[in-house]
């Protein structure tokens, strides 16, 4: 999808802003320096995504969970240490993957131009080219971020959760300068429909060989469980669901023998950047309670409706969130290896 002419100039004030706050981001900093730094991010994504179709999914969420902890630092990125449990090795990335492809492309980019490329701008552009080779909208990323030093496991708790209500979403965003048309227009792609849970439990290797086992778009029983099995103190099943998802719902998680690692797809067109998530809210068959929390208030409602009936109006609201939330940094140095600190 190419630029909508229309959004350019919202688009620009948006990035003179946060130029101005920042003082370090712009959309020509590697001009000199490392001219053909996107193309080579751009051909890691394709090469990814060529061996695993779940690689855009999984980095643009990966760049979701790196800027909501400390910034968009890279610090996601950092193994864990003998004396420290990094980011990726919390409750809520432990089914992140795809790190190879960020790997892959820093490498490259360290023998093209060593030493000036922050595995943080490596990943933002990464996360732009995911939503790009999805049949997304297309968006120029402000360069210039450093990475950051520190990552620890137990800040990844500050992720929002899939059982988040409409009040804790609105503080988990509103924390990171992020507006509630910026919590609707992200939870499309960010929450839920590019969430990736692993079926099978495999310990994530070096190499990243066990990313073929994730699936696009699963969600574990436990993540909606509080929905379909004692919901409230009247009402066993959540109201706003649909009776014959529910039904399904408990058919695939049943409280005694369940299978291990049941669960269920959220997504029928969960490989595509499209507004389908926000068609199956209105149509209660959301899986999530932070999913249906967007319809609890006016405001919000709003918006879901506006993105259910415009494909348009969705990804003109998500490019404008997405350099919002990717402007936020807080990082120190250049890392020549993105998985340790210099």
């Amino acid at each position: 999808m190419a630029f909508n002419p229309a959004l350019l100039s919202s688009i620009f004030i948006v990035l003179l802003v946060f130029s101005t706050v920042t003082n370090a981001l712009s959309l020509n900093y590697y001009d000199k320096s490392c001219p053909n730094v996107e193309q080579i991010v751009s051909n890691a994504v394709k090469k990814g995504k060529a061996n695993d179709g779940t690689v855009p999914a999984a980095l643009l969420r990966m760049h979701f969970h790196d800027c909501f902890i400390r910034g968009c630092d890279a610090s996601v990125l950092l193994d864990s240490t003998r004396g420290n449990k990094a980011e990726k090795d919390g409750p809520p990335n432990i089914s992140l993957h795809a790190f190879y492809v960020i790997d892959n492309a820093k490498k490259q980019v360290e023998a093209s131009c060593p030493g000036v490329v922050s595995c943080a701008d490596i990943l933002a552009l990464a996360a732009r080219d995911a939503v790009v080779q999805s049949g997304g909208p297309n968006w120029a990323v402000p360069k210039g971020r450093k990475d950051g030093r520190t990552s620890r496991a137990s800040e990844s708790v500050q992720l929002p959760g899939p059982t988040f209500n409409i009040s804790q979403l609105q503080q988990s965003f509103f924390q990171r300068g992020l507006s509630l048309n910026d919590l609707v227009a992200l939870s499309g792609k960010l929450i839920s429909t590019f969430l990736l849970l692993s079926k099978k439990k495999r310990k994530r290797v070096t190499s990243d060989a066990s990313a073929g086992g994730h699936t696009l778009g699963f969600a574990h029983c436990s993540s909606f469980q509080n929905r379909i099995y004692n919901f409230n103190a009247t009402r066993d099943v959540d109201p706003t669901l649909r009776p014959y998802f529910a039904a399904s719902l408990r058919n695939t998680c049943p409280i005694k023998n369940r299978p291990r690692n049941a669960g269920a797809t959220m997504d029928s067109s969960s490989t595509i950047f499209d507004n389908t998530y926000f068609k199956l809210i209105l149509q209660g068959k959301s899986l999530f309670s932070s999913d249906q929390a967007l319809v609890s208030i006016p405001r919000t409602k709003g918006l879901v409706t506006k993105f259910a009936s415009s494909n348009q109006a969705f990804s003109d609201a998500f490019v404008m969130s997405m350099i919002k939330m990717s402007n936020l940094n807080g990082g120190q140095e250049i890392r020549k290896d993105c998985r340790v600190v210099n």
